[in-house]
């Protein structure tokens, strides 16, 4: 066995120590979710955002003042009203679309094929963007609780990120299967935290001097900044669509059990804002720069006993593994968007897992940028994130209505109301992002927009070949009458005489040896050997005084495939190549062959065929 065959076996066996062996794809329905592995894996994203929600609130309000502080409740009860909005919204499209595709199908079908690459596009970021934040976010429970690692941030989010990214590549799953302790572990200990907090409350061991007491008139709030709070706020919904998108992944009856979780997941998420908004408030907790809201209410409720770290070590672990749902959907946005041409089509390919694993490779890739790219600052992606999402539920909500509007089904006009409402506050919201960061979301308006030209060019490429491949369009093929070989040789060895016999062995065509010297001392003396060693095939011989091998070879190739195209003949340049029995002895040898077959590659008309010849020791 040699090295070279080593190592594909020592490759194979790590892939499948990381991600297990392959799996037949009748086993697909095994792969399927239940609900309760689905709530775990589809709403980690939203679950976990209410460790960072209510905090984006207070970082608007402590402008003015930690008196203002008693504005996050109405601005709470708005964050509910809009989550109830989607919450219902998305009910409708898992029910209208059961076949998955979210905002994109919906936006696609309903305003037309631009809007829906802007729905698609802002999605496949925002997917991208829900590992980079949620990783980073997880990150900074950690350093919260052990403040020593907060310089080791960037590489401590960048490890978690590969280890979910292995996690999903065994497949939906296993990854379910481990992520469900995770998510409900934090439900359960969030549960705790406000039933403990709102028991401080009731039985009135906390002061009421804490916080203002709600209605103080505060000076210099205005409309523009509670709605620039309420923006920020509503970053705690993102995530409510990963389930429109995912409906293939549950178990059948596929749409029901997508809705069931869905309201799940909306009735969870409710209930833990609320709890979470209301109880920093009485608490009188303020944000601080290297110490989460969550930590500090965890650490005035419990102490720094066992329980607070419980909440952070659950936190932390809900924030890292809510990056999974972004690896649930967008792998499937990425199929239909592939389908439709216009992403690459090794999109659609399932992997040994049955896993799209190029679009979970993909995603966990540019997400490790990202960290790094933004040295894992949570605050500054979370408004790139929340801006990304909220631009989709905007084009998906007023996608619904034009259905309702030109198919009028039975309780269309309830229907339409849904999403009306839905449609009218995430345009609020996404026009507040812009209005008021803009320093941080104009990224989109780049990006964007480069993303959907990035489409049209992928479409446009595999339309055209396509039309070429096509045997309804395309010219026919003209009869092929003989071949040409031409074989670049660099001395009189078995590797050439290798290949001589294999162009030999085709039985037609006339065969051309063709020798580049640097020198005309080489020229003459490599011309006599040949004649005495092969003198039945042809030697042509190419004086180079630049000492280049491609240039002169390029040329020749190029008279040789002129002339044989008036005669429908073609030519075929054969490339000797010895194959050494190690693989580390390939860097001890020039690289001509390898270099030729790069450049002859897009020659047009010219068939490039290698010919190895494998060396014993």
């Amino acid at each position: 066995m040699n090295s070279e065959s080593a190592v594909t076996i020592n490759l194979a066996s790590l892939k499948r120590l990381l991600i297990g062996r392959p799996l037949k794809s009748t086993e697909l329905g095994e792969q399927k979710l239940t609900k309760t592995k689905a709530l775990a894996i589809l709403s980690s994203d939203a679950l976990s955002s209410v460790a960072y929600g209510p905090e984006q609130i207070l970082l608007v309000l402590m402008t003015i003042g930690m008196a203002a502080f008693w504005y996050s409740i109405p601005i709470g009860i708005g964050v509910l009203i809009l989550l109830l909005a989607l919450i219902l919204s998305y009910r409708q499209i898992i029910f209208a679309y059961p076949h998955g595709g979210g905002a994109y199908v919906v936006s696609k079908e309903n305003l037309g094929l631009f809007p829906g690459l802007v729905a698609g596009g802002s999605l496949l970021v925002d997917y991208i963007l829900t590992v980079a934040v949620s990783v980073s976010a997880g990150t900074d429970a950690i350093t919260s609780a052990f403040p020593s690692l907060h310089e080791h941030t960037v590489i401590i989010a960048v490890a978690f990120v590969v280890f979910i990214t292995i996690l999903n590549l065994r497949g939906v799953t296993e990854s379910a299967s481990i992520l469900a302790y995770p998510v409900y572990l934090f439900v359960l200990a969030l549960f705790i935290l406000i039933g403990v907090g709102l028991y401080n409350v009731v039985t009135g061991k906390l002061s009421p001097d804490l916080h203002a007491p709600v209605g103080t008139p505060i000076a210099g709030i205005s409309l523009f900044l509670l709605l620039r709070a309420f923006a920020s706020g509503s970053s705690a919904l993102t995530g409510v669509e990963a389930i429109s998108n995912a409906i293939p992944n549950f178990k059948d009856p596929a749409p029901n059990n997508a809705v069931k979780t869905l309201m799940a997941m909306g009735t969870l998420l409710a209930v833990l804002f609320s709890g979470i908004v209301y109880l920093v408030y009485y608490y009188g907790i303020a944000p601080g720069p290297e110490v989460t809201v969550l930590s500090q209410l965890a650490e005035q409720v419990f102490g720094r006993n066992l329980m607070y770290f419980f909440v952070q070590g659950t936190t932390a672990l809900i924030l890292i593994l809510a990056a999974n749902t972004g690896y649930s959907a967008f792998p499937l946005l990425a199929v239909n968007l592939a389908k439709d041409k216009f992403i690459p089509r090794m999109f659609t390919v399932r992997g040994d897992r049955l896993g799209y694993s190029n679009g979970i490779i993909f995603l966990g890739v540019l997400s490790i940028v990202l960290i790094i790219a933004f040295k894992g600052k949570t605050e500054h992606l979370i408004p790139l994130y929340a801006v990304g999402v909220f631009i989709p539920f905007t084009l998906a909500q007023t996608g619904m209505i034009v259905k309702w509007v030109r198919e009028k089904p039975q309780g269309w006009m309830l229907k339409l109301f849904i999403n009306a409402t839905g449609a009218l506050i995430s345009f609020i919201v996404t026009c507040m992002f812009f209005l008021t960061k803009f320093n941080q979301v104009w990224p989109v308006l780049v990006f964007l927009p480069l993303i959907i030209i990035w489409f049209y060019r992928i479409r446009k490429h595999y339309d055209a070949v396509g039309e070429q491949l096509s045997l309804a369009t395309c010219e026919p093929a003209l009869p092929v009458e003989g071949n040409v070989f031409i074989l670049p040789v660099s001395g009189i060895t078995h590797v050439v005489e290798n290949s001589i016999n294999y162009a030999r062995s085709l039985d037609a065509g006339q065969i051309i040896a063709v020798y580049v010297p640097f020198e005309r001392e080489d020229e003459e003396r490599f011309e006599q050997k040949w004649k005495k060693w092969m003198p039945e095939i042809r030697l042509v011989t190419l004086h180079s005084p630049y000492r280049s091998i491609i240039q002169p070879l390029s040329k020749f190739i190029d008279s040789v495939q002129r002339k044989a195209s008036q005669s429908n003949y073609n030519v075929t340049v054969i490339v000797p190549q010895f194959i050494p029995k190690k693989g580390w002895h390939n860097i001890l040898h020039n690289q001509t062959s390898l270099l030729m077959r790069a450049h002859l590659l897009y020659r047009k008309d010219v068939i490039v065929t290698t010919v190895p010849f494998h060396l014993k020791k």
